[in-house]
């Protein structure tokens, strides 16, 4: 998946998910490590860490 088809997943997952995006991302990832999947398990990676930067740095 390209960079661009990547952040365009990120932002529509976190339009839906939320702050809970991230581990939607996280279960798709498993998901697919789970059933062999490993280029889209690297595909689901990369989105999540771009929910991540959408979401940036952690407020503690």
């Amino acid at each position: 998946m390209d960079a661009l088809k990547t952040a365009q997943y990120a932002r529509a997952l976190y339009s839906a998910h939320g702050d809970q995006a991230e581990a939607e991302a996280a279960q798709k990832m498993r998901e697919c490590k789970d059933a062999g999947n490993m280029q889209q398990a690297r595909d689901w990676q990369a989105v999540r860490q771009s929910i991540r930067q959408i979401r940036g740095p952690n407020q503690g």
